[in-house]
């Protein structure tokens, strides 16, 4: 086999061995700075290359099946580029890099999307390199294929909100693949190797010239004013801006870096991505035999070396609807668009003729055990027995076996015959037992709260602490000021000295620390958007709105309108006040409820004072308690004092 087929090719990183053995070699143009590994890895690498080299010669002798045919058997293969047996040796001979590109044009990803991504699924179980491609910078113009009219042109905060949304989706979308994949056989190997990109990153570093240089010439107008696309939006939509013309040269600029940097010879897309992938694959082509550095294109006229794609099938029902968000009928993977109730419910509605091809597509279910489902399907099909297999495999796939096996409780409880005893114990009661039993449940992708939030304008104004508990992020203030001290929260920005806001497209996060409130405005994309992050997983995406818009919907968020204040005190009494000594009103009730709840509040106004240990003789409170008490203080507004 050849030795292209190294698990992380030589393209990514140019690998040299360690110590007494390293070697000095060229780096060309686009690949990483030299690195030098272990004979530990080196030997990991060869243990793979030879494990690959025996399952290339079972797939020959017909013990196994090849990829493609795979792919094939589960009905995601549509069209391919070129000849299907030489695609097919080509996958059994080398772990060939494939990726699946997505614009953020909306909030969520919805059921149309999946298609293509399971197909990358699919590669990446069986030990192929798997890219899913966030198109943050492809998305400010937008895919004009399929389309009459152009997109409405969208805020700066929505395209950041969407491209935040969808980050997050994708990741927690891999994290249950590999959950989801144990359950049948396909347990995680070191060759295994996935990523989620943007191609924000190299698009924002590329120039004009340089596009024009090395894509240009080998994008050939006659063939681009040819496309179905072109035609029909110059002819029947509403024209067609250059913007939109040039999106294929911006798609295949991204195959061309992915291919260059990261050995990705595959694209996978939709039924109606077919011309823009072999127009990226002919640019990529070009691009190989043309490029002005010889050290980019040694060696990438091989056979072995050759870009292709495929598409997969259009998402239809039995009667020939389409699904998708262009459809109108779109079922959307976030919880907070398409619960996972709705989302469950949505397989069950489907018609048994679909059943077969829908089981095939989302499920990782071998071909032989959904035939026998089929068969006893049919022998009682009013019972829905694929349809159940179908809906709980699938929202297992896009929000965990939890969410799994409450969704289908719930819906067995609506639906079916529930007997006494399970009305009078709901899912969530049993939920709610059992993590009662085992205590606090960590902060996973499947379990994050909603990540999308609104609050006013009024409260950039606060400090950071209070901001992160109005966000959600902590239970009080003073725990939010506690993470800061941490290193625990994050906010979307390039991590450098200069405090400055994220780019749109590109999703970064940098440590809030030595925070002044002045910095959070800094932060703000769009003037109207903040991301922030605790931990991990726990992600808030702040709308910032008006204030008068917040009170007009008469909304309240935590600590709005005294930080600190018990459960039902009386604030009434504040909003008859004017604006000034309301605000000091609820100054006075939170450092009370905060830090002395058990004074009488007959005493408040005429002194400060609070119980102590006895043979003390005095008790000091102070409006910053944290901070150790100071005798040259007593005489301070700060502070008051009683004699016991």
């Amino acid at each position: 086999m050849a030795a292209s087929s190294l698990l992380r090719s030589a393209s990514q990183h140019r690998l040299c061995q360690c110590g007494r053995t390293a070697a000095r070699s060229t780096r060309p143009q686009g690949a990483t700075g030299r690195r030098y590994i272990g004979m530990k890895y080196l030997a990991k690498v060869a243990d793979a290359e030879k494990a690959w080299a025996e399952r290339a010669k079972e797939i020959r002798a017909g013990n196994q099946k090849s990829m493609l045919s795979i792919l094939e058997e589960r009905g995601l293969v549509h069209q391919t580029t070129g000849n299907r047996d030489t695609i097919d040796n080509l996958m059994i001979d080398k772990r060939v890099g494939a990726y699946v590109g997505i614009d953020p044009t909306a909030s969520s990803l919805h059921v149309g999307h999946l298609l293509p991504l399971m197909s990358l699924f699919w590669m990446y179980l069986h030990g192929y390199h798997s890219v899913s491609l966030l198109g943050g910078a492809t998305a400010k113009i937008g895919d004009p294929t399929g389309r009459l009219t152009t997109r409405t042109k969208e805020h700066s905060a929505v395209r950041t909100a969407n491209m935040v949304n969808m980050h997050y989706q994708l990741k927690k979308l891999w994290v249950n693949v590999e959950e989801y994949g144990r359950k049948f056989g396909y347990n995680w190997e070191w060759a295994w190797h996935r990523e989620l990109v943007n191609n924000n990153t190299w698009t924002n570093k590329l120039t004009v010239i340089e596009l024009l240089q090395i894509i240009g010439p080998g994008m050939r107008l006659g063939t681009m004013l040819a496309r179905d696309t072109v035609k029909n939006k110059l002819s029947k939509g509403d024209g067609m801006s250059y913007a939109e013309f040039s999106y294929p040269v911006l798609q295949a600029w991204d195959w061309w870096h992915m291919y260059n940097t990261k050995d990705i010879q595959m694209q996978i897309g939709g039924a109606d991505q077919y011309g823009n992938i072999v127009a990226g694959l002919n640019a990529v082509k070009y691009i190989s035999s043309n490029h002005p550095d010889p050290d980019v294109r040694q060696g990438k006229d091989a056979d072995i070396a050759q870009p292709f794609g495929f598409t997969v099938p259009l998402l239809t029902t039995a009667a020939g609807d389409k699904f998708g968000k262009s459809a109108g009928n779109a079922v959307w993977l976030d919880k907070e668009l398409t619960s996972t109730f709705e989302l469950y419910g949505f397989w069950m509605r489907q018609s048994d003729a679909d059943m077969p091809r829908y089981l095939r597509y989302f499920t990782f279910l071998p071909s032989l055990e959904i035939d026998a489902l089929v068969e006893e399907h049919n022998l009682a099909p009013h019972e829905r027995k694929a349809q159940h297999v179908l809906a709980r495999n699938f929202v297992e796939l896009i929000h965990g076996p939890a969410e799994a096996k409450a969704a289908e409780a719930n819906h067995r409880l609506l639906f079916g015959k529930p007997s006494l005893s399970s009305l009078m114990e709901t899912p969530k009661d049993k939920a709610a037992a059992e993590s009662e039993k085992k205590g606090p449940t960590p902060i996973t992708l499947n379990n994050a709260p909603s990540i999308n939030i609104q609050l006013p304008r009024s409260v950039l104004t606060k400090s950071i602490g209070k901001i992160v508990y109005a966000a959600g992020l902590a239970e009080s203030a003073s725990e939010g000021h506690r993470l800061v001290s941490n290193g625990s929260l994050y906010i979307s920005g390039p991590p450098s000295q200069k405090k400055q806001a994220m780019d749109e497209a590109e999703l970064k996060f940098t440590q809030i620390k030595n925070w002044l409130i002045a910095d959070t405005k800094k932060f703000l994309v769009g003037d109207e958007m903040l991301v922030l992050r605790r931990g991990k997983h726990n992600i808030r995406i702040v709308k910032i709105v008006e204030d008068k818009e917040w009170a007009e919907g008469g909304k309240k968020y935590p600590g709005e309108g005294g930080q600190g204040v018990q459960k039902g005190e009386d604030v009434e009494e504040a909003g008859e006040l004017g604006a000034k000594d309301a605000g000091k009103e609820r100054k006075k009730k939170s450092f009370w409820s905060e830090f002395a709840p058990e004074v009488d509040p007959n005493e408040r106004k005429s002194v400060l004072y609070k119980p102590t240990p006895s043979g003390q003789k005095k008790t000091i409170i102070r409006r910053s308690p944290t901070k150790p008490y100071d005798e040259k203080e007593e005489g301070s507004s700060l502070v008051r004092r009683k004699e016991s």
